[in-house]
């Protein structure tokens, strides 16, 4: 019994990591920051895997695991956001490398509104369990934000070990920055795909 309701745990876990996630990044611990998010994409992953290898999935599954990855996205969303405008000329933030205030507006208002049209759903009797759409627009989303955040962990990183004038991580500041900016189109494409996908 234990067993089963491990799917649930690792959901309340993930929950659990938004605080120190969120403020985190807002205090520049990016390194702590990286694992915290490594760790809770990671539960993820795992609590879907085991609901449907073992069969373990509840209705409480349904709802935990969808809004655990909502809170999870805005509480180091918002920050980030606020970081690539406050501290934009700190960690000499490309052009191309800023969040954009209607890609962060999209990505929340589209999970607000799923949050939303789920209470409306289960209030008439109808479980709506995450799809392959949006697990696929999550890995994404989880992709794009932690790449974000290795992003800033990496520039930490550059002075003290001494990379500032090496080739190779000036090559992949530029690389990892179009990487980010490609993840984010693709987030932002999927994310508008599965919300229509849901509704419909």
């Amino acid at each position: 019994m234990m067993l089963r309701a491990l799917p649930n745990l690792l959901c309340v876990l993930r929950m659990l990591l938004v605080y120190p996630t969120a403020l985190g990044i807002l205090e520049g611990r990016y390194q702590l920051v990286l694992a915290l998010f490594a760790l809770a994409a990671f539960t993820d992953g795992v609590d879907g895997f085991l609901a449907r290898r073992f069969g373990w999935t509840t209705e409480l599954g349904k709802t935990l695991d969808p809004l655990a990855d909502k809170l999870l996205l805005i509480a180091s969303l918002i920050p980030i956001y606020w970081i690539t405008q406050t501290r934009h000329n700190l960690y000499d933030i490309p052009v191309w490398g800023s969040i954009p205030l209607w890609v962060t507006l999209l990505l929340i208002g589209r999970e607000v509104a799923m949050t939303l049209f789920r209470w409306w759903a289960q209030h008439r009797g109808v479980i709506i369990a995450a799809g392959s759409a949006g697990k696929l627009k999550a890995l994404l989303q989880n992709v794009f934000v932690g790449a974000v955040i290795l992003w800033f962990a990496f520039r930490d990183a550059r002075k003290p070990m001494g990379w500032e004038d090496n080739r190779f991580a000036m090559f992949w500041n530029q690389f990892h920055g179009s990487f980010v900016a490609v993840t984010m189109l693709v987030a932002v494409i999927l994310t508008v795909y599965s919300f229509v996908v849901y509704v419909y």
